[in-house]
């Protein structure tokens, strides 16, 4: 019998997998490649086979967690009955104390200084990519207002402006001390609710 044909990306993500707690636990910055070799159990000299360099390996980390959230999302937009409670959710990632997600929001910090001091133009395109999700889910949310007869038909071009002001925010908060992000988002997402409902 012939031994089974390896696939790529399968094996990609099996080390990704492997290793996914490394970026939180020594960093983007201080990752090698000898330790997620070690703790995929494999040769460092494998990892190549199916990483180009480290940046592809954080690349696969981050996706596997972007798409954790993703369908974490889907399933929890779908208990939701408010078109307000449906977008409050995109800045769950954000606000939230729960320690896995301040975990990670930490990691996303990290990997956005990346981008920002290093001038990765690949993970500048790869940030660019992963945005395109919530613009849509966003733009479905304002539709459902829209038709239901909750907003105004102008709220569909506030997804993209949605998305801007969450990532100012999550600057904010990265940056400033005594910034009460919390604070500043419920007197933003009241002035949005002010101008966008419809008027009963």
């Amino acid at each position: 019998m012939s031994p089974r044909k390896i696939n790529k990306e399968e094996k990609r993500r099996e080390v990704a997998l492997s290793c996914r707690e490394l970026i939180y636990e020594v960093g983007m910055k201080n990752l090698t490649v000898a330790q997620v070799a070690k703790a995929a159990g494999i040769g460092k000299g494998t990892i190549y086979e199916y990483f180009e360099n480290k940046d592809d390996i954080i690349f696969q980390i981050i996706n596997i967690h972007i798409e954790e959230h993703h369908r974490k999302f889907l399933k929890e937009v779908e208990k939701l009955t408010t078109i307000r409670e449906k977008i409050e959710l995109f800045f769950e990632f954000v606000l939230s104390d729960d320690p896995e997600l301040v975990k990670k929001f930490n990691g996303y910090k990290e990997f956005l200084s990346i981008v920002l001091s290093d001038d990765n133009l690949s993970m500048k395109e790869f940030n660019c990519n992963k945005n395109e999700f919530f613009r849509v889910e966003l733009e479905k949310i304002f539709a459902e207002g829209i038709e239901s007869g909750e907003l105004k038909e102008e709220s569909l071009d506030l997804a993209d402006g949605i998305l801007t002001y969450q990532k100012g925010l999550t600057i904010r908060k990265m940056s400033q001390a005594n910034y009460d992000a919390k604070e500043d988002f419920e007197k933003f997402i009241n002035t949005i609710f002010k101008l966008i409902e419809v008027d009963k």
